[in-house]
């Protein structure tokens, strides 16, 4: 009797490369890709509800990263795991000294199906949750901050480095970030996009917005508790009551 198909289900935020990978996937033997998804959060969606032998997850995806996915489920509840990352040697080495596989970014054919196989290996054997768990506390501490970001929106893609930016507004589901000459809107919630981002240089002033610490130039106190702060272009925003003592501890350090 043929054995059953293992399920894989693919998590890459851009559709190029996740057709790219679907693609590569559907053509080998024994796999059926049984779910594609473009962000973190849906990842993390579908892993809960639904029975995997694989996920290919990217790292840097809108919403939640592909390590974030994983600390938010749990590594014990995780599949078989590929990771696919632009990601430094460091991190390499992680994946490496934990035993756990990963494709660089352009994804190389042959490196795939080698992945593969392994994942095959891993799925008739034991679970990797050990293993992601360390991988994860290794990583942690450790892990980069971004320089530059990423903004996708409507089939545009902006580069944006992480030292232009001024401030952070909230818009819902998306943030505009506020440069010396323009302003750029992405698909990300503030607080998950300061979950990225490096807490020393940015701080959540109001629940509305978020400031790089080096473009304060003055801080007033209100009457209420609250306050407001003048950025380096003369640029006025509300400090709240909840943030204000965040704000000053920030500006002393």
């Amino acid at each position: 009797m043929k054995p059953q198909s293992l399920r894989v289900l693919v998590a890459e935020d851009e559709p190029v490369a996740r057709r790219g990978l679907v693609r590569q996937l559907a053509a080998m033997e024994g796999l059926e890709v049984a779910g594609e998804v473009s962000d973190g959060r849906q990842a993390l969606d579908a892993l809960s509800s639904g029975a995997w032998d694989i996920a290919v997850l990217d790292i840097e995806m809108p919403e939640l990263s592909g390590l974030e996915v994983v600390e938010q489920l749990g590594p014990e509840r995780m599949p078989v795991v590929i990771f696919v990352t632009a990601f430094d040697h460091y991190a390499c080495q992680a994946f490496d000294a934990f035993a756990l596989d990963y494709v660089l970014k352009p994804v190389d054919p042959e490196r795939l199906a080698l992945a593969l196989e392994r994942a095959r290996a891993a799925c008739r054997g034991e679970r990797e949750g050990g293993r992601l768990g360390a991988l994860l506390d290794d990583l942690h501490p450790a892990r980069r901050h971004p320089e530059r970001i990423t903004a996708r929106l409507a089939g545009r893609t902006q580069i944006v480095p992480v030292e232009a930016i001024d401030w952070i507004e909230a818009a819902d589901n998306y943030v505009r970030l506020h440069l010396a000459e323009r302003i750029v809107l992405m698909r990300e919630p503030l607080a998950h996009l300061l979950n990225r981002l490096d807490p020393e240089r940015f701080v959540r002033v109001h629940r509305s917005h978020a400031v790089q610490i080096d473009r304060v130039v003055e801080l007033r106190s209100g009457s209420r508790g609250d306050g407001e702060l003048v950025l380096a272009n003369g640029k006025v925003l509300a400090v709240s009551r909840r943030f204000r003592g965040r704000m000053e501890d920030a500006l002393e350090n």
